[in-house]
């Protein structure tokens, strides 16, 4: 097979030597340092599948005369151009560019030879005597020719512009046009696993079709190891569009084509399941075995009683459990290995394993949300200095330190038990911030054990050369904090995002089915939501809505369980009855898709079932405004005064029995006040209220308790002005951030006996339920601070025109601002020194009389 480029389409001369002389990796090109298949560290690797330029070039550090090394870039650049000559940011731009079209022509290559053995198969198919049948044909090589003519014509679209450039030409159509037709690359995805197992069967059990393999492909590129290469461009085109982004004017026609392709890439990457991601390396075991890197990530390890930041790398035969090693300023960083475990060695806790777990230490909850808001006041410092003239080498102080905080909100933030052993014994804990993550890694790790594992021990010298073949390896590169993002990467969308969840499919047998919903928050994710348990069938209709809200949130995830009743099956590592996850699904939260008024509808594909879902987002300064109900003859909206007046009551009706009926079946839900209640069941108890339907207490009886929560929560919200009053608003502010004790309690006090007699007596009834739901933390896992964070904001976030004038709310993105941090100290405050009983203070201040 000749090349594209001894057929007309010629090659830059410069991508020649590039290409002789780098490897690409997942962070661009690098040195290629190795010779007959070793890396630089010494250990033996498989080359890479895809061996060409397509980033921005990062040649081996050249040095100059004075010794200093030399921006490989600007090697580039003078060898080239003169610089002065042509803009730099156009030269850059085309450097990437030749470089992505240089690895196009590769790749098409590649595919053309992919599909090479494909005609005479299909022709001895229909004979007496085929190699193989049609339709193992076309599931080995499905899609493969309709994926080879979209990257032929983008190749020939894409050549002239390079060869013509100048600062007119345009290229960001094309790149639009090649993200739009991934739906074909979905297909392949969908149809790659059995591509993979058919090919390995057919040739392992057919020895025709094994010799045509060896004859038609290169010795280093098995049919299987090309079958990645579709995944494998996806990937890499997406790190491309990064690049150009980086070199394109924003107000260059190029710029939105270019944005809406990274987005659509972007969200066809998510949507991809994590167990066929591209596998670019492996390292070679003594016996000759390919030893293939499945999995890596960074896990927190309860070691020795406190809690470590390892990286995570799951082998094909073991998993390795290591840290990076402190090394000095230019040295080649380096991991160390603190323990492996053969995967035919390792276990998981088992149900019936009498043995008593470790208890683990979970920090107080203000103290996490404590580190969030210095976190968030170093981000507001950091784009200050950012803008001011000389503001660079701070800020370079300012993210470091930003750094250190958000690794100790990441080490000390999960609580979820990951415990593994191995046959000999000895057990290992990790604490993982999410059911997802978990889900994952014990899948990954048992689909591997259905294979014919042998058990394996490492010599220290191999143990050194796999541990350092880790670096060029590992697949996830940074610890995931904000600090570690380039400016230009989105940072997460703050405010509310509304979810419906609709209905489900694909299930085999009827089961008591439920969905949670988990958004990533600081670099790691929580549980947000949860619908309700649809009981004994194969397709659930839940239609539940969600208001769930986003700190800096870049994704969901939707998990999909059975239901489990059986209380012998009782999880010894939480205590807790074990759900089985059905499946599981993750889509990016992109701004331009979920900030339209309207609603935005998707199916999230998870093991064969299908997800139907809805989601819109609202803004933080649009979603905290308060807005007076027109009506004032119902609860919402309606300042306090009148309802009371009405009702001839100190406490709203609504307020007393929301209360009542948590205290009564709510105080040990786990969550509860946190956990979002179905949005449909609270429009509908808040139509009830409003109404003052007869049937309210039948409505409570028979509601879910999250929806009486979050019920509550909205009356509070929705309130035309806080129920701290937007007078004495500015005081609270003052007194909570008074520093001596005595005058701090003698302010506060003041200030409570200040409040209107009815937002007093609501207020002391409220405190008073808080914290009998506090003394039920153990069990509901709701402290006086986690309920301060929920109720804090609520009870004294200002009215919009109050706000608007004395500016307490500031940009949507901070959401951790000075003021929320004073309003949730105000409550928690009030919660933690009561500086007399509230019964007390009651009958001291006012009457507090009932219903008439």
């Amino acid at each position: 097979m000749e090349p594209l480029s001894a057929r007309g389409l010629p090659r830059l001369s410069w991508i020649d030597t590039l290409y002789s002389n780098f490897n690409y990796n997942t962070d661009g090109y690098e040195g290629d340092g190795a010779e007959d298949g070793k890396s630089q560290d010494g250990s033996e690797t498989l080359p890479y599948i895809d061996e060409s330029p397509t980033m921005s070039p990062q040649l081996c550090a050249p040095q100059g005369p004075d010794g200093e090394t030399v921006s490989p870039t600007k090697v580039l650049l003078v060898c080239l151009y003169d610089v002065g000559e042509i803009e730099k940011g156009l030269e850059m731009k085309k450097l990437v560019l030749s470089g992505f079209l240089a690895s196009e022509e590769i790749y098409i290559n590649q595919l053309e030879a992919l599909l090479l053995p494909m005609r005479p198969l299909k022709a001895t198919a229909t004979t007496s005597q085929p190699v193989l049948t049609i339709q193992q044909i076309e599931t080995i090589f499905y899609k493969i020719q309709d994926i080879f003519e979209i990257h032929k014509e983008f190749y020939d679209a894409l050549l002239p512009n390079i060869q013509q450039w100048d600062e007119k030409v345009t290229v960001g159509h094309l790149f639009q046009k090649l993200a739009s037709q991934l739906g074909v690359y979905k297909a392949f995805v969908d149809n790659y696993k059995v591509a993979l197992e058919t090919a390995e069967k057919c040739s392992q059990a057919n020895s025709q079709f094994q010799k045509i393999s060896e004859v038609r492909f290169p010795v280093f590129l098995s049919p299987t190891a090309l079958l990645y290469k579709p995944i494998d461009r996806v990937t890499r085109s997406t790190l491309v569009l990064h690049d150009l982004l980086k070199h394109t004017p924003k107000d260059h026609p190029d710029f939105p084509l270019l944005q809406d392709a990274l987005r659509i890439s972007q969200n066809f990457l998510s949507s991809i399941n994590e167990e066929i991601d591209p596998r670019r390396t492996a390292v070679t075991t003594p016996k000759g075995e390919a030893r293939q890197l499945v999995k890596d990530g960074f896990l927190v390890e309860v070691s020795e009683s406190s809690r470590k930041l390892r990286h995570v790398f799951l082998f094909t035969d073991l998993l390795l459990c290591a840290k990076m090693k402190k090394t000095a300023v230019g040295r080649h960083q380096q991991y160390e290995c603190k323990w492996y475990i053969p995967l035919a060695d390792l276990t998981f806790q088992t149900l019936d394993d009498s043995d008593s777990c470790p208890s683990i230490q979970v920090l107080p909850e203000h103290e996490l949300e404590e580190m969030k808001i210095k976190i968030s006041v170093l981000k507001s410092e950091i784009q200050k200095e950012k803008k001011a003239p000389k503001g660079q080498s701070r800020v370079e102080r300012l993210r470091k330190k930003m750094n250190e905080q958000e690794s100790w909100l990441l080490t000390h933030s999960p609580t979820i038990p990951f415990r593994i052993h191995n046959k000999h014994g000895k057990s290992y804990l990790f604490l993982l911030s999410s059911d997802y993550e978990r889900s994952e890694w014990r899948e990954s790790i048992q689909k591997l054990q259905k294979k014919d594992l042998q058990a394996c021990v490492l010599s220290s010298v191999e143990l050194q050369v796999l541990t350092s073949s880790c670096f060029k390896l590992r697949t996830v590169h940074n610890i995931p904090v904000t600090s570690n993002k380039d400016d230009e990467e989105t940072p997460g969308l703050y405010g509310f995002l509304h979810v419906i969840v609709h209905s489900a499919k694909g299930f085999k047998e009827s089961a008591n089915l439920y969905c949670t919903l988990e958004v990533d928050s600081y670099g790691y994710f929580v549980s947000k939501a949860k619908t309700r348990v649809f009981r004994d069938t194969t397709e659930p209709q839940w239609n539940e809505e969600f208001e769930i809200e986003l700190e800096g949130s870049q994704h969901l995830r939707i998990l999909c369980y059975e239901k489990c009743y059986d209380k012998s099956m009782l999880n010894k590592d939480d205590n807790e009855i074990v759900d089985k996850i059905m499946g599981k699904g993750q889509v990016q939260l992109d701004p331009q898709t979920v900030q339209s008024k309207n609603w935005h509808m998707d199916v999230i594909e998870m093991n064969g079932i299908k997800v139907e879902f809805s989601m819109k987002f609202t803004s933080r300064d649009l979603s905290l405004k308060r807005t007076p109900s027109k009506k004032q003859s119902g609860v919402f909206g309606v300042k306090i005064n009148v309802v009371t007046k009405r009702e001839r009551s100190k406490v709203p009706y609504i307020v007393r029995q929301c209360i009542e009926e948590v205290e009564k079946r709510g105080i040990d839900e786990v969550g509860i006040y946190r956990i979002s209640g179905v949005a449909t069941d609270i429009q509908a108890l808040k139509a009830a209220f409003d109404t003052n339907t007869k049937d309210i207490l039948v409505m409570l009886s028979d509601m879910d308790i999250n929806a009486i929560a979050g019920t509550l929560k909205l009356y509070f919200r929705e309130l035309p002005e806080p129920l701290l009053t937007d007078r004495l608003y500015p005081a609270f502010m003052e007194g909570i951030a008074l520093s001596d004790p005595a005058a701090k309690e003698n302010c506060m006090m003041h200030l409570l006996r200040s409040l209107p007699d009815p937002n007093l007596m609501t207020f002391l009834t409220l405190l008073e339920h808080l914290k009998r739901v506090a003394e039920k933390e153990p069990i509901n896992k709701m402290s006086l601070h986690n309920l301060a964070t929920v109720f804090g904001p609520t009870l004294l976030r200002p009215s919009e025109s109050e706000s608007t004038k004395g500016q307490h709310i500031t940009s949507a993105s901070d959401i951790w601002s000075h003021d929320v941090m004073a309003q949730v100290q105000v409550l928690l405050y009030y919660l933690q020194h009561p500086p007399i009983s509230f019964a007390e203070l009651k009958r001291n201040t006012l009457y507090f009389s009932t219903d008439v």
